[in-house]
């Protein structure tokens, strides 16, 4: 009995042996499985922006794994990205467990960062107008964009924008230059015609002295080329590279579209000796009411005043990039002598004489024409044949400045206008010939302009009434004043009190009647004042 049991725990033994030496084995060769001796964390896990992407043997290699991973998302778009990739690494020790190879690391990783990329920045370029930018995808589109606006004035392509790199500041500054395809051949034609001749040098100094001379003869008429001979940016243009997000990348027809349009910009117009409101909305072709409200300041409606060197302002149309071209043009014209004028420093500026009348000429002429856009800035006779001489205009002018005319009150109301009217009161004339204000008793009357009183009394009925004589031989009269406080021969200034107002003489009630005489005609005031 006792062998038997015996036996028995000897075979028990070797079961559990066999049992743990054959488990031993499978931990062996089991994929993922590993034994570790105890000797502090041997086993990493990985996190990215606080994401579990695995768990690896070295965690010295989560840092290159996960630089690795940035280049490959990196590589997959053609612009720089920015993604948040922030890494932690957290030990375990661990008598055995699985750990991730690390191309499954890294591509948990590339996961992770592909979902935290907020925007993409790309190479682009930003093409400079003066104050104006525009950012654009590449260089390519900012050359078409210089193209598009050369385009608009030049339909035969014979200017091309070409790109000139140079080095600014130690950045990469681009210039945009317009060239002349038909001179550039011309061009790289005559570099050929450099080469020496077979005759050699000799032959070569005989045919240049003779192209001199030749070129001494004097040119005529049809001997000038005509056409286009330059063309440029009026404004300073330059073209640099860099990176931007593709948010403030403009598209390219938007940008053709804007630089090109033409916007609105302030500008300003110098009032001249005879000009109208009427005659300025012409020129700078903006309706009367519309320069009104942009002058509200000083101008109070379209029959406002105008004074010589007031400044107006007015909306220009201007694109954002300005060509300037310079055009030759053969012509046959009939033409006019620019008139010419004699000052007169004793007459007004409204008196003039003609000395001598004019008469037209006829010429032949090669002239060159300056635009900006689509205006004519200048134009330069490069040659010309008369044939017919033109005859000038002589005009003798005044160079004084007349007077101006105020209204003699402040405030006030128009109670009778120049010209015919219903009698008022019965005692009043039925063809008005001044313009009434009714306005109380003692309010004070002013000088209209500055001169000579010749007249300060009683005047039937005018009651007490003043007259003033004025440097340009006009005269204007104030009646109906309840008192005067000038006197004849003296000299008064433009907006001097002369007058208190009142209701003196022929009058239904307190008022201003008020006169200007020309030549001894009385005219309507408010078309001088």
């Amino acid at each position: 009995m006792k062998k038997v049991r015996l036996t028995h725990k000897r075979a028990e033994s070797c079961f559990v042996i066999t049992s743990l030496v054959t488990l031993f084995i499978c931990m062996m060769f089991t994929q993922g499985f590993t034994i570790f001796e105890h000797t502090g964390d041997n086993v990493f896990h990985i996190y990215v922006n606080e994401q579990y992407v695995g768990t690896v043997e070295h965690g010295e290699h989560a840092e290159h794994l996960l630089i690795e991973a940035r280049r490959n998302v990196a590589r997959e778009k053609d612009s720089l990205l920015f993604m948040e990739g922030n890494l932690r690494i957290e030990g375990e020790e661990m008598i055995y467990g699985t750990v991730d190879d690390e191309e499954t690391v890294r591509l948990a990783m590339e996961n992770v960062l592909r979902g935290t990329i907020s925007e993409t920045i790309q190479k682009s370029c930003t093409v400079k107008i003066e104050d104006y930018m525009v950012n654009l995808n590449n260089l390519s589109e900012a050359q078409r964009l210089l193209q598009a606006a050369i385009d608009k004035y030049d339909s035969t392509g014979q200017f091309v924008v070409e790109l000139e790199y140079g080095d600014n500041h130690n950045l990469k500054v681009i210039t945009p230059n317009v060239v002349d395809n038909n001179k550039k051949d011309e061009t790289e034609a005559d570099e050929s015609d450099r080469l020496l001749p077979v005759g050699g040098i000799s032959e070569y100094i005989e045919e240049l002295g003779s192209n001199e001379e030749a070129a001494k003869g004097e040119m005529k008429l049809e001997d000038y080329e005509t056409g286009v001979l330059s063309m440029t940016f009026l404004e300073d243009v330059e073209i640099s590279e860099g990176y931007l997000p593709k948010t403030q990348v403009t598209e390219l027809q938007e940008a053709i579209d804007f630089v090109t349009k033409e916007q609105e910009t302030a500008g300003e117009y110098e009032v001249k000796a005879g000009d109208t409101l009427s005659g300025i909305s012409l020129t700078v072709n903006i309706p009367m009411q519309t320069l009104v409200e942009l002058n509200s300041n000083s101008l109070e409606s379209i029959n406002s005043t105008l004074h010589i060197g007031q400044i107006l302002t007015i909306t220009v149309p201007e694109p954002e990039i300005n060509i300037e071209r310079v055009e030759r043009i053969y012509l046959e014209e009939i033409y006019d002598e620019p008139v010419i004028y004699v000052d007169n420093d004793s007459w007004y500026t409204t008196q003039t004489q003609v000395l001598q009348q004019p008469s037209s000429g006829f010429r032949r002429a090669v002239v060159d024409i300056r635009y900006v856009n689509d205006t004519e800035k200048e134009k330069t006779t490069i040659a010309e044949e008369i044939l017919v001489e033109a005859v000038p205009k002589i005009v003798e002018r005044g160079t004084m400045i007349p007077p101006t005319y105020i209204k003699p009150i402040d405030g006030g109301r128009i109670s009778s206008y120049f010209g015919y009217r219903k009698s008022p009161g019965g005692i009043g004339s039925t063809y008005h010939q001044g313009i009434d204000w009714a306005t109380p008793t003692g309010t004070p009357v002013y000088a209209s302009s500055g001169g000579t009183v010749i007249y300060s009394g009683w005047a039937s009925g005018y009651g007490y009434c003043v007259t003033i004589r004025h440097p340009d031989g006009r005269q204007t009269r104030y009646a109906h004043n309840s008192r005067l406080v000038c006197s004849v021969g003296q000299y008064v200034s433009q907006g001097q009190v002369i007058a208190y107002s009142g209701s003196t003489g022929n009058s239904t009630g307190p008022h201003v009647h008020f006169e200007i005489i020309i030549n001894g005609v009385r005219v309507n005031p408010l078309d001088y004042l």
